[in-house]
């Protein structure tokens, strides 16, 4: 179910815009509820949306060619989830799936980056909020990816 969202009490990437930029953020948001296990988008597929998390965890993973899906990062309250709706071509880099039941809120891709245009202060401030977001995801995945098939041993190499 979508319903219009009311202004929340900051937190996470909320927390971070200025009061009149989440206000007016907010104005496009949609309340959503996903259950457990679902599967919000996949890797390669159209980014025409994003979602900050209200409740619950989303587990971000990437497609390893003849291994399957690796888990790069789990989010949660308050957090980005999709930035790729940003940056042409618009296709997700990561794939996404509820960890249990998560609440969001939803927001149309075309219609924030029409607000980041009519509204460049709004705009610089969300896409610098965005571009640390992209830049926590790029590390986390770095990390699990050395986590996951980096050399066993640390320490320098004879």
């Amino acid at each position: 179910m979508t319903s219009r969202a009311t202004t929340p009490p900051a937190a996470g990437i909320l927390a971070a815009l200025p009061p009149e930029h989440r206000k007016r953020l907010m104005t496009l948001a949609h309340e959503v509820d996903y259950p457990g296990t679902t599967r919000l988008f996949e890797e390669g597929g159209t980014a025409d949306r994003f979602w900050i998390i209200r409740t619950g965890g989303v587990a971000l993973d990437v497609q390893i060619p003849g291994r399957g899906r690796a888990v790069v990062e789990t989010i949660g309250v308050g957090s980005l989830l999709g930035w790729s709706w940003l940056c042409p071509p618009r296709q997700w880099h990561l794939g996404a799936e509820t960890k249990d039941p998560v609440s969001a809120w939803e927001f149309d891709a075309a219609e924030v980056r029409e607000l980041c245009t009519t509204d460049p202060a709004f705009g610089l401030v969300l896409v610098t909020l965005v571009a640390e977001t992209i830049g926590d995801r790029l590390r986390a995945t770095r990390t699990r990816l050395l986590d996951l098939y980096g050399p066993q041993a640390s320490g320098p190499r004879p």
